[in-house]
């Protein structure tokens, strides 16, 4: 395993709804409870980014495709930003590959039975959907389960290292998203399409 301690180059942190891109050596890193970070890459260009998204509604009905909901124009948006930006700087968007985490159920919202996701859910199946539909090859995924994770996406070989977290490291995970998602619903009763991501 890279010794992440003893990285060298450029080390960025995001929070929910931030995205980063960069051409030079790089990791970046984020906190991921039911939100999902997509890491991507371009081989031939070296270029990398990543982002960390919440969709703005709680959930969706187990059959609809979520990249058709109002939910799905937020994630579309900010997987936009992130191709977009890492094409600004050189990547070609035939040339991408994903790898995708997070999406786990902290929030205390895992029932099923009323035919309906919940929220770690609607973000991984998002990302899972969008990615196919954009042709983007999905080459390897952590999403879902009941506990956060820390991961670094390191640009040297595109690897992405993660932990899970305890369950006692998870309350500031559930604090920072339950407050992240209230602001984005609140943003979505208020102005029919909100522009919410950075």
């Amino acid at each position: 395993m890279l010794p992440l301690r003893s990285f060298l180059g450029k080390r960025v942190v995001l929070g929910p709804g931030e995205y980063f891109v960069s051409e030079q050596r790089v990791m970046i890193s984020t906190l991921l409870g039911s939100c999902v970070a997509a890491c991507l890459w371009d081989e031939q260009s070296r270029v990398i980014g990543m982002n960390h998204f919440l969709l703005a509604n709680s959930r969706y009905a187990k059959n609809g495709p979520l990249c058709h909901t109002e939910a799905g124009k937020y994630g579309i948006h900010s997987m936009e930003l992130l191709i977009n930006g890492m094409m600004k700087i050189g990547a070609r968007r035939e040339n991408l590959k994903a790898k995708a985490f997070g999406g786990a159920s902290v929030m205390g919202n895992t029932s099923r039975r009323d035919g309906f996701l919940c929220v770690g859910e609607v973000n991984s199946r998002f990302i899972v959907e969008f990615l196919k539909t954009d042709g983007i090859p999905l080459v390897s995924a952590d999403l879902g389960g009941d506990v956060g994770r820390v991961i670094h996406f390191v640009s040297d070989d595109f690897s992405v290292y993660f932990r899970r977290m305890g369950k006692t490291g998870q309350e500031k995970i559930v604090q920072k998203e339950k407050g992240f998602w209230k602001r984005s619903t609140e943003t979505e009763e208020l102005t029919p399409e909100p522009e919410i991501w950075l």
